[in-house]
């Protein structure tokens, strides 16, 4: 078939894959939004941990059996955990830019403690003008990744798609970047503290739909139970160890990363203060996994806590930048991803690290 054999320039698959892709990807987003951003992501950790747990074990029967890894082993972990099905940058960031919608057309009232689009927890179920939102931004998803990877620009290309996903969505329906600080400049988070609340001269802040909105906390910090720089850190340092050494004992650079992302269940469900921690498992596991096992385990523990730190570190720095004093949902995990990687990739340029693991290199 000519399709077959054509390729799409920068993306480096052919004209079939390619609509096979796109086509995939608008129902990978329309079904992030049915299912609700932070469910879809959810789901993501647990085919991760399905898809590392059967190349971990075709690994080992390959070994004894002599037989390649690639013959054996569908690829769950990056067709699906990865893919237009759940790849966050498709099924979340596509839950996330219909919540977004939805909240400038006033079609939610939830009773969000924050503007109702932060609300990623909320399913969208059959909401046609939603899910076709959904779609759009999964499409949109799909192409900042394959285009990031097929340049093999330094980062992460899907935490990358998750982060212009959503710029792009602020930018559509009128929410701002940044949002207006109230207190003393973007990273204080002492008016949350303090319970301080929105004023205007009009009584409320104005709605993106025009209408007047109920009243708000003056700064919203993404986690009210993660957000001081102590306690972040101290995570980092021991979610860091962690997922260092569950990469180190199953040769895996993203078992850790489902655990922590499966463990968001839990939050979902409503108990009180679960740590969000993929951010620290992935660059702390993608470290630790570069340095090797054996002789160098120590070394690649100690630096695999670094790399935890870096990326609790850098998602608070995003989430008081980008989503504090905001409206929508700007997701400071993907954003820390997108830092913590660039950083493997220059360290690898370097020459400091021996190489950049999964992490793209320019060629």
């Amino acid at each position: 078939m000519v399709g077959s054999v054509l390729q799409v320039p920068i993306l480096g698959i052919s004209v079939v894959e390619f609509l096979v892709l796109l086509i995939a990807s608008f129902a990978g987003g329309a079904f992030g939004a049915a299912l609700g951003a932070l469910p879809a992501f959810i789901f993501t950790g647990f085919m991760v941990i399905a898809g590392e747990a059967i190349n971990i074990l075709t690994a080992q029967l390959g070994t004894v059996a002599g037989i390649p890894t690639g013959d054996v082993a569908p690829n769950v972990t990056g067709l699906v955990a990865f893919g237009p099905v759940f790849g966050p940058h498709i099924a979340f960031a596509g839950g996330a830019a219909a919540t977004a919608y939805a909240a400038s057309k006033g079609k939610m009232d939830t009773g969000f403690d924050y503007h109702e689009g932060k609300n990623i927890l909320y399913a969208f179920g059959t909401e046609p003008d939603i899910l076709l939102v959904g779609g759009i931004f999964g499409i949109l998803g799909m192409f900042i990744r394959q285009i990031s990877g097929g340049l093999a620009l330094p980062w992460d290309p899907i935490a990358m798609g998750v982060t212009l996903s959503a710029v792009a969505h602020r930018l559509a329906f009128g929410f701002p970047l940044v949002g207006e600080a109230r207190g003393d400049g973007l990273f204080d988070m002492s008016p949350f503290a303090r319970g301080d609340m929105r004023t205007s001269a009009a009584g409320g802040d104005v709605a993106a739909d025009g209408g007047v909105e109920e009243s708000r906390l003056a700064v919203e910090p993404w986690l009210p139970h993660q957000y001081k720089w102590s306690g972040v850190a101290l995570l980092g340092l021991t979610v860091g160890i962690l997922g260092a050494y569950i990469a180190l004992v199953t040769e895996s650079f993203f078992l850790g990363f489902g655990i922590s992302a499966a463990s968001l269940l839990f939050l979902n469900l409503g108990v009180e203060k679960i740590p969000v921690t993929h951010h620290i498992t992935l660059p702390a596991s993608t470290a630790a996994l570069i340095l090797g096992t054996g002789p160098d385990a120590l070394l690649a523990l100690v630096v695999g806590a670094i790399f935890g730190v870096y990326g609790a570190l850098a998602g608070e720095v995003h989430q008081r930048i980008f989503y504090a004093h905001s409206d929508t949902h700007w997701d400071p995990p993907a954003a820390s991803i997108v830092v913590t990687t660039f950083t493997i990739a220059v360290l690898a340029l370097l020459g400091i690290f021996p190489d950049s693991g999964w992490v793209p290199l320019p060629v």
